[in-house]
C-alpha cells in the first residue's frame, strides 16, 4: 500500500492497495460517516486488503468532510472527482492500472459519493471535464437521495450542513448533489441494503432503485433480512459477498 496526493489539503490523499496480477480493474472506495469528521478512510482498510487478495487495485480515498475548511459543498465533491481523475496521473507515472474498468464501492455517504462520481453530470459548474470515467457503482446502505436526507433529519440535519441550506434555499445544490435527481447515470449500479438499518433506512435504496430502473438504468438491488447499517464493512460478512459476486460479473467477465 501507498499514499498519495491528489491536493493541497490535508485531506486530498488516498491509499492505494495494489494486487500481484497485470493490468488489474480499479475500485474506488469511498467510506462513510455522513459526510463529517472524524470518520475516515480507515473504515475501509479491511476491504481493500480483500480487494487485492481478489486481484483489484483498491483506491481508499480520503476527501475534506464536514468539519474541516472546505468540507462539504462544494469541496467534497470536488475531491472525489478529482481523486478518481488521479488515477490517470498514477497510471501517467508508471503505476499498472486498468483505467477502462474503474469502479466506484461506498458506504452510507460514501455510497452517496460512489453513486454520484459515476454519472455523467459529476461536473459542478467551471471545473474540469473528468479524465477518468467510471463504468460501474456499487451503494452499499447509500445516501441516495438528498431530499430523503434532509426530510429524515437524518444525522441531526446533515443535509442542510452538507449543502448549506434546505432544499427550499438551495434547490440546485440539492439537484446537483443527489444521484436520486441526476438519473439516469449511464452505468451498471448496485445498491445494497439491509431491512433493519435505522441510520439510512431501506426505503432510500428501494426508492433510488425504482427511479434508476424507471430512467434506464441497469440496476441490481439486494436486500438483506435483518441486517442494520455497519456490516457492509465486513470482509468477511454477507453484504460484502454479494458485492464481490457483483463486482466479478460486471467488472470481470
Amino acid at each position: 500500500m501507498q499514499t498519495f496526493r491528489y491536493g493541497p489539503a490535508g485531506s486530498q490523499v488516498g491509499d492505494l492497495h495494489l494486487p500481484r496480477a497485470k493490468n488489474p480493474p480499479v475500485v474506488c472506495l469511498l467510506h462513510g460517516g455522513f459526510w463529517r469528521l472524524p470518520y475516515a478512510r480507515d473504515q475501509y482498510t479491511p476491504i481493500a486488503e480483500d480487494l487485492v487478495r481478489r486481484g483489484y487495485a483498491a483506491w481508499n480515498l480520503e476527501y475534506r468532510r464536514l468539519g474541516e475548511t472546505g468540507g462539504g459543498w462544494p469541496g467534497t465533491l470536488q475531491d472525489v472527482s478529482a481523486g478518481i481523475d488521479h488515477l490517470a496521473t498514477l497510471k501517467a507515472q508508471g503505476i499498472d492500472l486498468d483505467l477502462e474498468r474503474v469502479v466506484t464501492v461506498g458506504h452510507s455517504a460514501g455510497g452517496h459519493l460512489a453513486l454520484w462520481s459515476a454519472g455523467a453530470r459529476r461536473v459542478l459548474e467551471g471545473g474540469p471535464l473528468p479524465q477518468v470515467r467510471v463504468m460501474a457503482a456499487v451503494g452499499q446502505a447509500p445516501a441516495a437521495d438528498m431530499q430523503r436526507i434532509y426530510e429524515l433529519n437524518c444525522s441531526n440535519g446533515v443535509a442542510v450542513e452538507f449543502l448549506g441550506g434546505t432544499p427550499a434555499q438551495q434547490p440546485e445544490r440539492y439537484t446537483l448533489a443527489s444521484p436520486k435527481a441526476l438519473l439516469p447515470l449511464g452505468v451498471p449500479q448496485l445498491v445494497a441494503h439491509g431491512d433493519a438499518d435505522d441510520t439510512v433506512i431501506v426505503d432510500i435504496g428501494r426508492e433510488y432503485v425504482m427511479a434508476a430502473r424507471q430512467a434506464g438504468d441497469p440496476v441490481e438491488l439486494v436486500e438483506f433480512p435483518d441486517m442494520g447499517h455497519f456490516e457492509h464493512l465486513d470482509p468477511k460478512g454477507q453484504a460484502w459477498a454479494a458485492v464481490v459476486a457483483w463486482l466479478e460479473r460486471t467488472v470481470k467477465d
